[in-house]
């Protein structure tokens, strides 16, 4: 019998929580040429087949300009197919993990966002996150969702990897500086994550106990050029040539998708619940690049 069944193993957060579960779980993690998650059947007879204990949805439709020229596909992956995965999870018994995001709101707001506040978000990403988010609430499966932001990791496609290549190529690197978030390390979302899933014996129990919505990023704020000054500080002792940064508005820096000014969440919830806090997003950086 499957214990745990992870869509999304390949990917930032997936491939961390793999590491950490494969040495104590039954685990399968059928990649995107096994199961496309555009497909509800063939997500249903995988759940079906494996008849796991708990599902985890680290998969999503990540490219937050191109969803802009690709909504259905962004809506299937990211709103449609966790409504699949939690529809099958209470038709089996199974509980449901699902990953959400900062960009299902519109940034209005001057203080961090908690779960009780009304989404609004301004791009085709968030809108079809906020899709999968509200299926999965409405499945009636026992379910955690995890909503992060700014995710990073040392492998895939990132802000710090796009970073670290762009000072060491260029003379000067121009990044905006009048959007505030929390970068949030992979490592330390898995981390969390596992600690949830082992708080009972058994996994179901685990996440029905405190089924519901929760933040879940790293403490502090931060702009993207804040972000790409510790970048560039925690790299100087690498002892290579690195551009300079210049801080540019959004407006100087045009893309498809609109994003929030101000996304920050509140994590007071996770900690209230599970006793949890991820580190200081400075801290989690140092510890990324060391």
């Amino acid at each position: 019998m499957t214990d745990i069944l992870l869509f999304g193993g390949s990917g930032q957060i997936g491939s961390a929580l793999f590491r950490r579960l494969s040495p104590y779980y039954a685990l399968a993690a059928p990649d995107s040429a096994a199961v496309d998650l555009s497909s509800a059947e063939q997500i249903s007879n995988t759940i079906e087949r494996l008849r796991p204990r708990l599902i985890i949805n680290a998969a999503a439709y990540t490219a937050v300009d191109r969803a802009e020229q690709e909504p259905e596909s962004a809506l299937h992956v990211n709103g449609v197919a966790p409504g699949v995965m939690a529809r099958q999870a209470r038709l089996t018994g199974a509980a449901l993990v699902h990953y959400s995001t900062d960009y299902v709101f519109d940034g209005s707001k001057a203080s961090p966002y908690t779960e009780n506040d009304a989404p609004a978000p301004l791009n085709v990403y968030g809108r079809s996150k906020l899709a999968g988010d509200r299926a999965v609430m409405d499945s009636g499966a026992p379910y955690l969702i995890l909503r992060t932001s700014w995710v990073y990791g040392l492998q895939g496609s990132n802000f710090l990897l796009t970073m670290q290549r762009l000072l060491r190529e260029r003379e000067q690197v121009s990044v905006v500086d009048d959007q505030i978030g929390a970068p949030t390390w992979c490592e330390s979302i898995a981390d969390a994550t596992v600690s949830i899933l082992r708080a009972e014996d058994d996994l179901v129990e685990s996440v029905g106990k405190r089924s519901g919505l929760y933040n879940m990023t790293c403490g502090g704020e931060t702009t993207w050029y804040g972000f790409a000054q510790a970048i560039r500080a925690e790299l100087l002792s690498s002892h290579v040539r690195l551009a300079d940064l210049q801080a540019i508005v959004s407006a100087d820096y045009p893309t498809a998708a609109r994003r929030p000014a101000y996304s920050v969440l509140d994590n007071s919830r996770l900690h209230g619940e599970f006793a949890l806090d991820l580190p200081h997003w400075r801290q989690a950086l140092a510890a990324a690049l060391a």
